[in-house]
């Protein structure tokens, strides 16, 4: 009955001395709202990155030629040759696993698209592709379409161009959709204009002309073509069992002797979500270092706060013991006080804190987070930092001599 007595005790101290206890939970507010809206908006950036890398293929791998690295052991390793067209349309006929296959190649890198008396620069990438091209690559169409599988199979000379390209070959008020453009005087029709997208991994998707595989072998006449293979799965889970499906088909395919290195690469296309991973793990880290830091400014206004408590409050300690209250008893009323002070600063610090963080989250259309990690966390923080800034002024209060605290003005 004594802890129930000294808690409502705490709470009558706080009423009577509102104003200065609104102040100090503030202080603790401000504290907690940095931490949980730091973390909140991290925790809603990492939910945005995971759902668009799922859609752009982080539950994929790609398959390509494999790299030679140079001397090994004094001896120059072995160079393979290139993934064909044939190899991989044979590898896409028969990958039987629940996925989608994307096939491309570049053709070049530095070509000059023209349209009438309009030209870019000669800094335009010529993609290959087919029709799963696009959508695994993550990219948008904000006009027109994609390839139908006819264009697809027979190579028809239509193309799928970026955001810049259209800008620089059309005026404002000209629909791209439909008129053509020559690349090598070859003619292509537009069908389609991609959303601007920006430059992600060393290129932008916005000088880029996207054309169907088959017509991009047509351009690229005389040289082979090295084919790049991204495989698309369902699931994470049926990844292990998709990968090495195509591990064994593309050792059939590629005629690659048992016993011997494959002449190829299967690797899993999520470098980029794990980078970017990474650095929202860095932000974390950074967030909760700046909300210990405002948390410990906090905690030193609490402890100060507590201390004019004690002063203001000595002839009531002295009468407190003069009526058998034991020190135990009133370092227990205190850190009460202190504790109850900064949990009404903590509510207010997590709601604040979760409000900011999710506003921050929706500039990047990311879903509304409730992070009840952090919410206990704040809590758990709320009953730490309160008995360690209140401790010492209880500790103090519990030692007064109570004769010494009556006689107190």
């Amino acid at each position: 009955m004594n802890l129930i007595e000294n808690i409502r005790e705490g709470v009558r101290s706080i009423n009577a001395n509102l104003l200065r206890s609104v102040l100090t939970a503030l202080i603790v507010a401000i504290g907690i709202a940095s931490l949980v809206g730091i973390l909140t908006a991290i925790d809603g950036i990492q939910s945005s990155i995971t759902s668009s890398f799922s859609s752009l293929g982080a539950n994929s791998f790609n398959i390509a030629v494999k790299r030679s690295r140079g001397r090994s052991n004094g001896r120059d390793e072995k160079s393979y040759p290139p993934i064909t067209y044939k190899q991989a349309v044979k590898f896409a006929d028969k990958f039987k696993s629940n996925a989608q296959v994307s096939l491309s190649s570049f053709v070049t890198q530095i070509a000059e698209v023209k349209r009438l008396s309009e030209k870019t620069n000669p800094n335009i990438s010529i993609v290959g592709g087919n029709i799963n091209y696009i959508y695994q690559e993550g990219l948008d169409i904000e006009e027109g379409r994609n390839f139908s599988e006819i264009e697809d199979k027979y190579g028809s000379n239509v193309a799928v161009i970026g955001k810049e390209i259209a800008k620089k070959l059309f005026k404002k008020d000209e629909n791209p959709l439909g008129e053509e453009i020559s690349v090598w005087g070859i003619r292509f029709r537009i069908i389609g204009v991609l959303s601007e997208q920006g430059a992600m991994d060393g290129g932008s998707s916005d000088d880029r002309v996207i054309v169907p595989l088959t017509s991009a072998r047509a351009m690229a006449a005389g040289r082979g073509l090295t084919i790049v293979i991204d495989v698309l799965v369902d699931t994470e889970f049926s990844m292990d069992a998709a990968m090495g499906e195509a591990q064994g088909l593309m050792r059939i395919i590629r005629h690659d002797k048992i016993g011997e290195p494959e002449s190829f690469e299967v690797e899993r296309s999520e470098s980029l979500a794990e980078t970017l991973g990474d650095i929202t793990g860095y932000l974390r880290i950074g967030g909760v270092g700046i909300g210990i830091i405002t948390l410990l400014g906090a905690s030193i206004g609490l402890m100060n706060i507590m201390m004019v408590s004690v002063t203001e409050r000595t002839r009531e300690i002295g009468i407190r013991k003069a009526l058998g209250a034991t020190p135990t008893r009133i370092r227990q009323q205190f850190l009460i006080e202190a504790i109850v002070v900064t949990q009404m600063g903590g509510i207010v610090g997590i709601i604040l804190g979760m409000v900011l963080g999710n506003i921050v989250t929706s500039f990047m259309d990311g879903a509304f987070i409730i992070p009840w990690l952090w919410i206990l966390v704040s809590f758990v923080i709320g009953i730490v930092v309160g008995v360690g800034s209140g401790y010492y002024p209880a500790k103090k209060a519990s030692k007064l001599d109570p004769i010494e605290s009556l006689r107190f003005e």
